[in-house]
């Protein structure tokens, strides 16, 4: 029987899996899933450990032996819990990684959404965990912050694959590819290889449905006539998908230009577009019409557990991402229209992005740090 998820390969998308516990890893089933249904990579947020760390018992071993270590706060045990994760899963994708010159095979692990917008901050993180897993094939997750676009280019410029995320805006990304090509040429400039380095640009889907639905089921509510409240309703689930297919033309435009292919000849690889965010977040939408919708050649599709179970099980595989772009800038056009403004919705996103994670990782350190007295009693 065909498995969707491996047809998409043809069509020149990688599928990496958003999600990560360490029982998948020590059970089997992370090396099945690259086995059979074709798994290139996996990404993590602090969302996904506090779920894993808190509602499983599967690192309660580990931190058996963490909690009497009194140098290591609760931030540094969750450190080692995920690093010790990664370092298996990267080893697991290592094969994934040779076997495609490093395009794929990746793990991401995100630096602490506390320091989202503080650049020292970042950098300071994002190369001690570098450095911590000690893996090829990890990207190091920085969000897309205007604070954090110097820290991506440095990171990029010294060698260290990057995983941009909370990209919801087009000019967002257009500044975030900006400076990817900026740090290659600097790695040229210093004499350095440009093959190897890796980076992947996240460009979260669904939410931008959930924010533009709710505008537009109230205009559609408030409608003095018939077609004002049929204007509206026929975007519904509409406005998100529009958004990826102009963001995805606006990449083929870049990797179009002679500044571009300068850096491939010389072995460079393109910042893929990463689809992030695609499940279905209203139940009256397909559970995998983010995924459906956005097949197309040179990107990554990240795929959430329950929505990676649904499209192996009928996902259907089309080329649809170079489908209708006309269409899709006619979404947003009467969008606009409506008096509704995409870079209101995308700007709004990412603050709520940065607090969605940071709330979780601040509930995981203080559900670490509340275990802790517990494990001491037990032990004395």
């Amino acid at each position: 029987m065909a498995n969707p998820l491996r047809e998409l390969e043809q069509l020149g998308q990688s599928v990496w899996y958003d999600g990560l516990r360490r029982a998948q890893i020590s059970s089997g089933e992370l090396a099945r899933m690259i086995v059979e249904d074709g798994l290139k990579g996996l990404t993590t947020n602090p969302a996904i450990y506090e779920k894993a760390i808190v509602s499983t018992r599967d690192y309660d071993a580990e931190l058996a032996t963490l909690f009497p270590r009194a140098e290591l706060d609760a931030k540094a045990i969750y450190e080692q819990l995920a690093i010790h994760d990664l370092q298996a899963a990267a080893d697991l994708l290592r094969p994934v990684y040779q076997a495609s010159q490093g395009r794929d095979g990746f793990v991401s692990l995100e630096v602490s959404p506390a320091v989202a917008h503080d650049a020292d901050a970042s950098l300071f993180e994002a190369r001690r965990l570098w450095r911590e897993v000690g893996r090829q094939n990890l990207m190091i997750k920085v969000p897309g912050t205007p604070e954090a676009l110097p820290v991506i280019r440095q990171l990029l410029a010294d060698g260290v694959n990057v995983n941009v995320t909370l990209l919801f805006s087009r000019s967002a990304w257009a500044r975030v590819a900006e400076v990817h090509v900026a740090a290659l040429e600097e790695r040229r400039a210093r004499g350095l290889p440009v093959t190897g380095v890796a980076s992947v640009a996240s460009f979260f889907v669904s939410r931008i449905d959930t924010v533009a639905d709710d505008l537009l089921e109230k205009i559609a509510a408030r409608a003095d006539s018939d077609a004002l409240r049929r204007r509206a309703e026929a975007l519904r689930g509409q406005v998100a998908i529009a958004n990826a297919k102009l963001a995805y033309r606006d990449w083929q435009a870049l990797v179009a230009t002679d500044r571009w292919r300068r850096l491939a000849a010389a072995g460079a690889q393109p910042q893929r577009l990463l689809w992030a965010s695609t499940s279905s977040k209203n139940p009256r939408y397909r559970d995998v019409v983010y995924v459906e919708s956005l097949i197309g050649p040179e990107t990554v599709d990240t795929v959430p557990p329950a929505t990676f179970d649904a499209f192996r099980e009928h996902g259907r595989v089309e080329a649809t991402l170079e489908r209708d772009v006309q269409g899709a800038q006619r979404t947003l056009d009467e969008l606009a229209g409506l008096g509704i403004s995409i870079d209101e919705i995308t700007d709004r996103l990412l603050v709520e992005g940065v607090r969605l994670f940071a709330e979780p990782f601040a509930k995981l350190l203080a559900n670490i740090e509340g275990r802790r007295p517990a494990e001491r009693a037990l032990q004395a």
